[in-house]
């Protein structure tokens, strides 16, 4: 029994440590705050959304459309003349409102002569993240509910002379979005947010593969040339410490610039399918074009640099293969954040600290490229890349001083741990 209490102790004492429940707890971390985030959706289906309000009819059904109106929203601007559109379009975008609703004339006399209402709703998208088009489905129930509503009344009143397909439809809705400097008639808030879906969550998706593997190879590599004692004798050789350092690098850049052009053929294979063009009427193109998978190959090979300059200095931490394994979490944390972020929201409509936070990640940016591009924002991409080159630089000058200090071998420059590593 001692023996087998000894082994136990032993194998406690090698398993707990940093190491092995830190990924535990940030991932138990990441959980709760994608907990926090449904919790908040919940909240948003519940707030009433922000809405500007024009109604041009003086008939009854335009009249319990607009009291159904105020009592589900909040109307921060009301007037009865349609001439008043662009006002009450830039008095809703300075309250950070959803859409303007204008009920047209004649709106009640329309649905009394068997035809039906006309509505216009002009959304005003702030951003194409899965969670910023939670609020316009809100108007959508809202303006459902005002149609059942009309409905029943038509029903109760029994007028003859309103048709079946009237009764059952009696609201005709002209919808149109704008969003980033862009207007896309036909098309709601949700409808954005599924075009945009499956390059929101395949691109950052694709980033965090390519980010982890290559990230996990440079650490399992200096581990190992540290286990097999291969880098101690690469140290003992004739050679500048800064020429060894400058090696590594290159062949990682090289590693990184053909993981980039990879990515980028077939990001652009992908895209080549993604136009919105197609579904819209007044003929916008949102399609990338040569200079922009330039721009989208810069920033994934000057991420991928940043990222294997920061796993080599992880891996001059490593004291073997074993240990190297747990060493790549830092990493795919860095990468599984903005991930999510990207995911769920849009940078744009990102709080000031979670923008502060998204744009330091330097592995966040190849994930917001090719959305800022499709609406022309250079400045986003190219302040990306040259944050992401001097924060490379600054690792890569990092990794040159361990390198020439005993930290590459020891882990640490104080005797007391020299000591220790040496048993």
């Amino acid at each position: 029994m001692s023996a087998l209490s000894n082994i136990i102790k032993k194998e406690l004492k090698e398993l707990i440590t940093p190491a092995t429940f830190l990924p535990i707890i940030i991932i138990a971390l990441i959980f709760g705050t994608m907990g926090n985030t449904m919790t908040g959706i919940e909240e948003q289906l519940e707030e009433k959304p922000t809405i500007g309000l024009i109604n041009a009819d003086v008939g009854n059904y335009s009249t319990l459309a607009e009291n159904i109106f105020e009592q589900t929203s909040d109307v921060i601007y009301k007037s009865e003349n349609v001439t008043d559109k662009q006002e009450a379009i830039d008095v809703i975008k300075e309250e950070d409102g959803l859409a303007l609703v204008i009920i047209k004339e004649n709106f009640s006399e329309n649905i009394l002569s068997g035809v039906p209402g006309d509505f216009e709703v002009y959304f005003i998208m702030e951003g194409a993240g899965i969670l910023d088009s939670i609020s316009s489905s809100v108007l959508e129930q809202i303006i459902a509910g005002i149609d059942k509503t009309i409905t029943q009344s038509i029903i109760s009143e029994k007028n003859a002379s309103i048709n079946t397909t009237t009764t059952l439809n009696p609201t005709n809705k002209t919808i149109s979005t704008s969003f980033k400097d862009k207007v896309f008639p036909g098309l709601t808030p949700g409808a954005i947010t599924g075009i945009f879906s499956t390059q929101s969550t395949l691109v950052p998706i694709i980033m965090m593969m390519i980010i982890i593997m290559a990230g996990q190879l440079v650490i399992s590599s200096m581990a190992m040339e540290k286990e097999n004692k291969t880098l101690e004798t690469l140290l003992t050789l004739p050679v500048k410490r800064t020429s060894i350092v400058t090696g590594k690098i290159i062949a990682s850049a090289v590693i990184g610039l053909i993981l980039a052009l990879i990515y980028m053929i077939g990001m652009s294979s992908f895209m080549s399918t993604f136009n919105v063009e197609s579904i819209s009427s007044d003929g916008l193109n949102l399609s990338l074009g040569s200079i922009d998978f330039i721009l989208i190959g810069i920033v994934v090979f000057v991420a991928l640099v940043a990222a294997l300059a920061f796993c080599m200095l992880l891996g001059t931490m490593a004291k073997n293969y074993k240990s190297a394994q747990t060493l790549s979490f830092p990493i795919a944390v860095l990468v599984l954040i903005p991930m999510f972020l990207t995911m769920f929201k849009d940078f744009d409509t990102l709080p000031l600290a979670l923008k502060a936070v998204i744009f330091g990640i330097p592995f966040s940016h190849p994930m917001m490229a090719p959305r800022a591009l499709l609406f022309g924002d250079y400045l986003m991409v190219i302040g990306g890349i040259i944050y992401v080159s001097i924060f490379s630089i600054v690792m890569i000058a990092i990794v040159v001083w361990v390198f020439k200090t005993d930290k590459i071998v020891t882990g640490s420059t104080n005797e007391k741990w020299k000591k220790y590593f040496k048993r």
